[in-house]
């Protein structure tokens, strides 16, 4: 008789069966990446996905689910509504990764240190891929800061959609998303209200300037040099609390 301490070791481990929204979530998300479908097209309806694939209407249902957190689809009313192809976009990214900085408990200064390793690159990509229009963008939005330096709030603002326009000038879709992602928590977070005053902000207007005549030039070196000084002074007035975490929300 064989003994309980005599019983061979098991040839196989033990298999997980994944569950059967997630293959359908995999199919379609594989579907929408490879351009199979546009963006903007239907998918087929709950009705027909469960008749095309024999699955429940509930494991479609969180399927679907699964990819509009994603924001690979889009739900819309309607008539012409349903279940709509979409592309990942910025906001997708910055959910993910304000997700991981307040996971993390990630300090000011981490992303302080990030904005200076990633703006200046920015503003010298901009220089070599700068359009008319983003140059007109770029002195649109200096100009409305110029008269928003009295309203802290709305200053603050279209700073953050002025170094989005510099990021968005780079024609680099990646780097410019993840500067999106973090630059509502770096802007918002770092400037305390006692450097945040309408003489600071005046000095913020030309130092953009400056940073647009380079841009416009074409002169990708200067716009690096400006750029980098830009975001250091902006650290320098905060270095006291960097090492602060952020704020819940």
């Amino acid at each position: 008789m064989t003994k309980p301490d005599d019983t061979p070791e098991p040839m196989l481990g033990r298999i997980s069966v994944p569950k059967s929204y997630e293959v359908l979530a995999d199919r379609l998300r594989q579907t929408i990446l490879d351009g199979s479908l546009a963006e903007g097209e239907r998918l087929p309806t709950e009705r027909e996905l469960v008749s095309q694939t024999g699955l429940s209407r509930g494991s479609v249902r969180e399927a679907l689910r699964k990819l509009e957190v994603e924001g690979l689809v889009k739900t819309k009313l309607g008539r012409l509504g349903g279940n709509i192809v979409s592309r990942p976009g910025n906001d997708s990214m910055a959910h993910v990764i304000t997700q991981f900085v307040r996971g993390r408990r990630l300090s000011l200064r981490t992303l302080q240190e990030t904005r200076e390793a990633l703006e200046p690159s920015l503003a010298r990509l901009a220089a070599e891929h700068r359009s008319k229009d983003d140059i007109v963008r770029l002195r649109e939005l200096n100009a409305e800061m110029g008269q928003a330096l009295d309203d802290r709030n709305r200053f603050a603002a279209i700073n953050i959609a002025w170094h989005n326009a510099v990021a968005t000038a780079s024609r680099n879709d990646l780097l410019a998303a993840f500067l999106y992602a973090i630059s509502y928590d770096v802007v918002a977070s770092t400037v305390s209200e006692e450097y945040d005053t309408p003489g600071l902000r005046k000095e913020v207007v030309g130092v953009h300037e400056r940073i647009i005549v380079a841009i416009e030039a074409g002169d990708g070196d200067a716009a690096f040099r400006r750029m980098e000084r830009h975001v250091k002074a902006t650290r320098a007035k905060t270095r006291a609390r960097e090492d602060s975490d952020l704020p819940p929300d």
